[in-house]
């Protein structure tokens, strides 16, 4: 039963609430309800969270001597010798069996999508993640690859303007991870930085904020170019003496506009939470601690759905 705990704890779960970027693109199609796309992608989730867990299992492997002088991380399975590091490597390659068989079954994009994946992690893992900026671009693609997974597991996609988003929102949580990471190995005196983690000791706290700042006003801008200039939702409303002039102009207005302010507001969440609590190393981990951030997220969600398949 204990080992079975800490295998589940090898897999890292939390970390799949990433995978559903594999519904954006069917959700902003309007194919979200659409069963035998929804079943596809859902298919095409599951294998990424298969797919996902193998690859941080492979860089848990990789990292076990400078995860074991980590504050935080020292604890995993593998770092604490909860696991023989031969059940961890056979978890990891029926992992990538498993879903490697899922996505054959999803598309054949699909499948060469997840070659891509693993192959770009396993390069992070072994090599890019000690090159400076370079370790912050091949984190970002891993966001960014889950997007375009659900676009070929579903045939749908997403706009220009809506990749872009992606693009940036994934700098902004990729430098995030890095900021907070510098912050916490900072404050051990016994550790150094170099030597935890080779690309930290190649940033300073400076340069990552004017990263953090970039992206977080790219991210912004582009969502809001995004919400500006999708094709106009509304209701359309023709009531004649009933109504007054305007009100008809009014309810046909583009109401997507109305879900940038949930994301405003969770860029500035996020932000205090990496500037004010040290947080951000683990993205999913402080979408599920910060409860008005997750409140945000799923406002966000919901905004996103009523006004796309119920106000349009």
């Amino acid at each position: 039963m204990k080992m079975a705990f800490n295998i589940l704890r090898l897999l890292r779960p939390r970390q799949w609430i990433k995978n559903f970027a594999l519904f954006a693109a069917i959700t902003f199609t309007g194919e979200l309800f659409n069963p035998y796309v929804f079943e596809k992608v859902f298919l095409a989730f599951v294998s990424f969270c298969a797919l996902s867990s193998a690859t941080y299992v492979i860089n848990d492997i990789f990292d076990i001597r400078k995860d074991r002088m980590h504050p935080f991380k020292k604890f995993r399975p593998l770092a604490h010798g909860d696991l023989p590091i031969g059940l961890a490597v056979f978890t990891a390659f029926s992992l990538i069996v498993f879903s490697f068989i899922l996505a054959h079954m999803v598309t054949p994009a699909f499948f060469l999508l997840c070659l891509v994946y693993i192959i770009i992690q396993f390069f992070y893992s072994t090599y890019l993640k000690t090159i400076a900026v370079i370790d912050i671009l091949a984190i970002a693609t891993g966001y960014i690859l889950r997007v375009y997974a659900g676009e070929v597991a579903s045939g749908f996609h997403i706009s220009v303007w809506l990749l872009l988003t992606t693009i940036s929102i994934s700098l902004f949580l990729a430098v995030g991870k890095r900021r907070s990471e510098l912050t916490l190995v900072s404050q051990q005196a016994a550790i150094n930085v170099a030597e935890m983690r080779k690309s930290l000791s190649h940033y300073s706290e400076r340069l990552l904020d004017v990263y953090l700042s970039i992206f977080a006003t790219s991210t912004f801008i582009t969502y809001s170019f995004f919400t500006f200039l999708e094709n106009p939702t509304g209701l359309k409303l023709n009531l004649g003496i009933f109504m007054p002039e305007f009100l008809p102009a009014f309810f046909q207005r583009k109401w997507l506009m109305i879900t940038i302010i949930p994301v405003v507001y969770g860029l500035m969440r996020y932000l205090q939470d990496i500037y004010e609590k040290n947080e951000g190393e683990s993205p999913e981990k402080v979408l599920l601690s910060d409860k008005p951030l997750l409140t945000a997220v799923v406002f966000w969600v919901l905004l996103v759905i009523f006004i796309l398949y119920f106000l349009s």
